[in-house]
C-alpha cells in the first residue's frame, strides 16, 4: 500500500471475515472486535515572533477485544493494543500483527473467565454483577462518516502553518515591553478510524482537527501574569486561518486569538490585586469558563464506569451512585434552573457519530430541572444499570482499551439575557470575558 490510509480500505474488505473465522475456530470464543486508526499530523510553533520548530507525523495502531464464554453466563474479556506505524503499509505484516493480537486477546479472555469464576465461587451472590456483564449485545451498525475540511490536512503547505504561528506570535510581541515572553503553536490532523466486529458491524469514521495554543507572560510594575489557552475545531486549517462563526462553538482566527490573549495578559499584569470580600457575593461567569465547570462537576461524576467503581483505583468514584440501591437517580441534586447534558451530535470539538464500540452517540440529559437523570455509559455499564447504551465508550488512542469519556458536556442555557443578569447584581465579581466571539446561545 502506498499510503498509510490505504490500509483502511484493505481492512474493510478483509477484516470481518478474519474475525468471524477466528471466532469459529477457537473453542469458547463468542465475539471479536477490531479497532484500527490511521493518522497524519502537521505542527508548527513560534516564540516571540520567531519560528522554533515544525514537524509532521503519521501513525497507525489498533486494538482487539475477544470474548470467551463459560458456565452460568460468565463471559471473559481480553484486550490487546498494538502500535504498528508504517508496518500498516504491508498487508502481510498488518495481518500477521492482527492475528497475533487476536490470539493474545483470547488467552487473556480465558484468564479473565477463570478469575471471574473463582471470584463468583468465593463470594456467591455478593459478586452477582460479574455474571450480569455477560448480557452485553454487540453492535451491528454499519456506516461511513467523512471528515470535514476545505483542504486535506495532508496537503497543507508546512510553511503556511509556520507563517501563521510566526505572525500571531509577532503580533503579541508587538503589544509592548510588558510582554516578557509568548509562544504560539498550531497543528492540523487527519484521523481515520475503522471499527469491525464478528457480529456484522463495520463503521468507518474520519475526522479533521485544527488546534491553536497560546502562552503569554506579562510583567509590569504592578505584577506578573501568565496565561494559556487553546482553540480548536473539527475542521481543516481554514478554521485557524479565518476563524469560524457558529452559534454553538465559534472561534476566532489564530492571529486574533493570540493577540486578544496577549492584551488580556498585559491588562491583568497591570491590574491591582483584588481584595477578597468579607461576605458572600454573586459571581457571573462566561460560557468559556462554564465549559470547564461543566466538564469537572457534571461530566466526570456522570461517567458510569467511575460510578460503578471500575476506575476507583486511579480516577476516583462518583457521589451520584453509592450503590445500585443508594444513588441520586431521580433525586434533586441542584437548583430547578439547572439543566445539563452531553451531546456528541452537536457540531463542535467533541463531535462523533459512533463511539468505539460501534454504538451511535446520542444526547444524554444528566440533570433536568435540578433532578439527576443518568450517566454516560458503555454497552457493559448500560447492561449493568439496566438502561440503553448511549454511545460514550471511547479510547484516547486506538491501542488503549475504551473507557467512558465525555463528548460535548455543558450546562443547557436558559432564557435570561446575559447583560440583564449582570445588571441585576448589586455587588459581586464578574469573570471578564475576553473579546472573543464566545456567546451563550438562546437555545440548543
Amino acid at each position: 500500500m502506498g499510503d498509510i490510509f490505504d490500509s483502511i480500505e484493505f481492512l474493510k474488505e478483509s477484516g470481518e471475515s478474519i474475525l468471524r473465522r477466528f471466532v469459529a475456530t477457537h473453542r469458547g470464543s463468542t465475539y471479536a472486535e477490531f479497532r484500527f486508526e490511521a493518522s497524519f499530523t502537521r505542527s508548527a510553533s513560534a516564540n516571540d515572533g520567531e519560528i522554533r520548530e515544525g514537524g509532521e507525523n503519521e501513525a497507525a495502531a489498533f486494538g482487539v477485544r475477544v470474548h470467551s464464554a463459560g458456565h452460568g453466563g460468565l463471559v471473559g474479556t481480553g484486550f490487546t493494543g498494538v502500535e504498528v506505524g508504517r508496518l500498516a503499509l504491508s498487508k502481510t505484516k498488518l495481518l500477521d500483527a492482527l492475528k497475533r493480537a487476536l490470539n493474545d486477546s483470547f488467552a487473556r479472555a480465558q484468564a479473565d473467565l477463570r478469575e471471574k469464576a473463582a471470584t463468583l465461587k468465593l463470594l456467591g451472590n455478593a459478586a452477582a454483577g460479574i455474571a450480569a456483564l455477560g448480557a452485553v449485545e454487540p453492535s451491528t451498525e454499519r456506516g461511513e462518516v467523512p471528515a470535514i475540511f476545505k483542504q486535506d490536512p495532508r496537503t497543507l503547505d508546512r510553511d503556511r502553518l509556520k507563517h501563521a504561528c510566526r505572525e500571531a506570535s509577532a503580533a503579541v510581541t508587538g503589544l509592548g515591553s510588558e510582554i516578557a515572553f509568548n509562544a504560539v503553536s498550531s497543528s492540523v490532523e487527519l484521523r481515520h478510524e475503522l471499527f469491525i466486529n464478528s457480529a456484522g458491524a463495520c463503521i468507518s469514521q474520519a475526522f479533521a482537527f485544527s488546534q491553536g495554543d497560546c502562552y503569554v507572560v506579562a510583567q509590569t510594575a504592578e505584577g506578573h501574569q501568565e496565561t494559556w489557552d487553546a482553540i480548536g475545531q473539527q475542521r481543516g486549517f481554514e478554521s485557524l486561518a479565518d476563524g469560524r462563526r457558529d452559534e454553538l462553538s465559534p472561534s476566532p482566527s489564530l492571529h486574533a486569538f493570540a493577540l486578544d490573549l496577549g492584551k488580556e495578559t498585559r491588562e491583568l499584569a497591570a491590574a491591582p490585586a483584588l481584595k477578597p470580600s468579607d461576605k458572600e457575593v454573586t459571581v457571573v461567569t462566561d460560557p468559556h469558563f462554564n465549559a470547564l465547570v461543566a466538564h469537572e462537576i457534571i461530566g466526570h461524576p456522570c461517567e458510569a464506569d467511575r460510578a460503578l467503581k471500575m476506575e476507583a483505583a486511579y480516577a476516583g468514584r462518583s457521589w451520584l451512585l453509592q450503590s445500585p440501591a443508594r444513588n441520586e437517580i431521580g433525586r434533586p441534586v441542584g437548583s430547578k434552573l439547572l439543566w445539563a447534558c452531553s451531546d456528541p451530535s452537536l457540531d463542535s470539538y467533541g463531535q462523533y457519530r459512533y463511539d468505539h464500540e460501534g454504538t451511535p452517540g446520542k444526547r444524554k440529559i444528566h440533570i433536568e430541572g435540578g433532578v439527576f437523570r443518568g450517566f454516560l455509559n458503555s454497552r457493559a455499564t448500560a447492561a449493568a444499570l439496566g438502561v440503553e447504551p448511549n454511545g460514550s465508550s471511547r479510547a484516547s488512542e486506538a491501542w488503549h482499551m475504551p473507557l467512558i469519556r465525555m463528548s460535548n458536556t455543558f450546562f443547557m442555557p436558559g432564557n435570561s439575557d446575559p447583560t440583564a443578569m449582570i445588571r441585576e447584581v448589586d455587588h459581586g465579581y464578574r469573570r471578564i470575558a475576553r473579546k472573543l466571539p464566545y456567546f451563550l446561545p438562546a437555545r440548543l
